[in-house]
């Protein structure tokens, strides 16, 4: 990496932890889901008269538990997506590498003829 890039990426990444930093030290906020938040907001358009139309089939011990699956959902789903782009990107580096697409051109250059 260039000596500039190294330090477009090193002000950026100060910036947010600056952010970072001062939001969480600044403020109240606490971590929660989305999911308890928009119930609440529908019981205040409603008047509380919301009913969900599923209930969860199995519903984890503690919240740690329930951290814990998500953060291994998005693993697994990182890591299949990881492996498709990286087998497409090595499978069109050895083709250039092996010249296998000019192998492929030239086969089909002496077939029509």
């Amino acid at each position: 990496m260039s000596r500039k890039l190294e330090l477009i990426v090193l002000a950026i990444f100060l910036v947010f932890a600056v952010q970072f930093v001062y939001t969480s030290s600044t403020s109240d906020a606490e971590y929660g889901g989305a999911d308890g938040e928009a119930e609440n907001v529908i019981n205040e358009i409603t008047g509380g008269t919301y009913e969900p139309n599923a209930e969860p089939f199995w519903e984890p011990p503690s919240g740690e538990i329930e951290s814990l699956l998500f953060g291994l959902q998005a693993a697994i789903g990182a890591g299949i997506i990881g492996y498709f782009l990286g087998y497409y990107k090595a499978k069109g580096r050895y083709e250039n590498d092996l010249g296998y697409k000019d192998k492929k051109k030239s086969e089909s250059d002496k077939h029509s003829l």
